[in-house]
């Protein structure tokens, strides 16, 4: 892990630099906070990002994560520029123990999380994307992959992407650097739901509404098994999946889910840490 509990116990008193962040009522809102770079991607808006998620990840209060961007552009993708300069700046949250790489953090961060994509989304914006649960996207939002035009190949994104789409659609994404509509994205399965951008924050307030109705603890459990899944041969999934359940039954949401099945009333459920 790139930062422990002990570390990520509270968010910065002072905030972050390159992100602004708020809880409600059992829901973490990210916003990606550069604007003014097209919310680009440097070294120490990763560490800020490794550091938020780790929070999310370790602290049971918070059941879900909306990922959210300033300005007009979603993300462009990494800011090659501030590579070579990003460790000048002084630091809002201590060094990651290890290389940032958002797609194993956010595949670790096992629970749901919404992505609001308002604007383009270039390059390594698609690992947020990607690798977000959901993605309810403006119509006058558009995804491109534009590395092979600059001599490069989005490696990374390409894992991400063979996770949701057929092989063949996710190499074209990375092989011709084409622009895709918000709606050619949901026909891929990048994104999930595309709105009218007036109705961008009702979508996700309605989502996230609906989401808190159901038990923390067991998406988490799911969302961790699916994750769990792909490192297991087909042969060991089922005795997993079957351990998995045994130990969900034993979680007092089960216990208070089935409890307001029978007396026919809404469940009130708790919190469950998720390390």
């Amino acid at each position: 892990m790139l930062y422990t509990p002990e570390q990520t116990a509270q968010l910065p008193a002072d905030g972050f630099r390159y992100l602004l962040t708020s809880v409600d009522d059992h829901v973490l809102t990210i916003t990606l906070n550069r604007p003014e770079k097209k919310n680009a991607l440097h070294p120490p808006m990763l560490a800020e990002l490794a550091f938020v998620l780790a929070y999310a990840n370790y602290t049971a209060h918070i059941w879900l994560v909306v990922l959210a961007a300033a300005g007009d552009t979603f993300c462009a993708g990494m800011d090659l520029k501030s590579l070579s300069v990003g460790d000048t700046e002084t630091a809002t949250v201590p060094a990651p123990a290890g290389p940032v790489r958002l797609g194993e953090l956010m595949a670790g961060l096992h629970k749901p999380t919404i992505a609001r994509v308002q604007g383009p989304v270039y390059a390594g914006g698609f690992l947020l994307v990607g690798a977000s649960t959901y993605v309810v996207a403006a119509e006058s939002a558009t995804f491109t992959l534009p590395e092979v035009k600059r001599g490069l190949f989005p490696f990374q994104v390409l894992a991400i992407l063979l996770d949701i789409m057929p092989a063949r659609a996710a190499l074209d994404l990375c092989l011709r650097a084409q622009t895709l509509t918000s709606a050619e994205a949901k026909s891929l399965g990048l994104v999930t739901d595309v709105v009218p951008v007036d109705e961008l924050d009702n979508a996700i307030t309605q989502l996230v509404d609906e989401l808190k109705q159901l038990s923390p603890t067991a998406m988490q459990f799911g969302l961790r098994a699916y994750r769990q899944l792909k490192d297991l041969p087909s042969s060991e999934q089922q005795a997993y999946l079957f351990d998995q359940f045994q130990q969900l039954q034993q979680t007092p949401d089960a216990k208070e889910g089935m409890a307001a099945f029978l007396e026919k009333r809404k469940p009130n459920w708790g919190n469950v840490s998720n390390s």
